[in-house]
């Protein structure tokens, strides 16, 4: 009896010895967790084993390189009348110019921004001039530059199901993306002209652009005409063609 346990003793030791190569040259075999670093097809980066079964998607979003940026563009005309330009007694007239219908109470702050922006040119703004002076006219306008952003489901994702001979696996990779969706990109144009009253000659004229964001706490209408005034009239009563970054904040 002490030689057969003997033999079935030797025997189990060497089927172990034959058997230890084989499991060693199996990757992933040596971790201790049974396979889940570099064996089964790459571990917890196969998406049979658990892992992903791609790469999540992103969500982040770059901002468009539009938002916040104002243009500029300024003409002076040629003549003796240019030269009354910053001097004197000057109107403020406005409408709604082209495009999108701007309210009348926005249109006040705009009408606002711009006799700050006459005042500090050296206009009067305070008196009336009935043989003559200057009008400065404004025309407001908008546009949409980029749709609003449609509502979409937050969680997205992919996944993957396999059949091999070591069994059935199934892998998933969900993308939580919580922002909202963006508001209408909206381009706001403000047209400025000033005449002379007497003649009706345009003595100088210039417009700016700046596109917001719909809705944007950060660019309600009063700042918005201010940005766009004081950029217009920067250098006044100099014709050029400019532009400026106007970043939040």
């Amino acid at each position: 009896m002490q030689t057969l346990k003997t033999a079935i003793f030797t025997t189990g030791m060497v089927a172990a010895l034959l058997a230890a190569p084989a499991l060693q040259a199996r990757p992933g075999w040596g971790s201790p967790w049974g396979g889940y670093g570099s064996g089964w097809g790459g571990g917890w980066n196969d998406p049979l084993m658990g892992g992903p079964a791609g790469p999540p998607m992103s969500s982040s979003r770059s901002k468009d390189s539009r938002e916040g940026r104002v243009e500029v563009s300024r003409f002076v005309a040629q003549g003796p009348e240019a030269a009354d330009l910053g001097h004197g007694v000057v109107a403020v007239q406005s409408d709604s110019g082209e495009g999108q219908w701007v309210p009348g109470a926005q249109r006040a702050a705009y009408e606002a921004a711009i006799v700050e922006a006459l005042v500090g040119a050296g206009y009067d703004t305070q008196h009336k001039d009935e043989g003559g002076g200057q009008v400065a006219e404004l025309k407001i306008s908008r546009q949409v530059l980029t749709p609003a952003e449609e509502k979409r489901n937050p969680v997205s994702g992919t996944a993957a199901m396999g059949v091999s001979n070591r069994g059935s696996a199934y892998g998933l990779a969900v993308n939580v993306d919580l922002s909202k969706p963006r508001s209408a990109l909206i381009g706001t144009r403000l047209d400025t002209r000033i005449v002379d009253k007497a003649s009706g000659k345009v003595l100088w004229e210039g417009y700016a652009t700046i596109a917001t964001r719909e809705g944007d706490d950060d660019w309600p209408d009063y700042r918005i005409a201010g940005k766009l005034a004081a950029a217009l009239f920067d250098g006044f009563p100099k014709a050029d063609a400019v532009g400026t970054d106007a970043p939040k904040g």
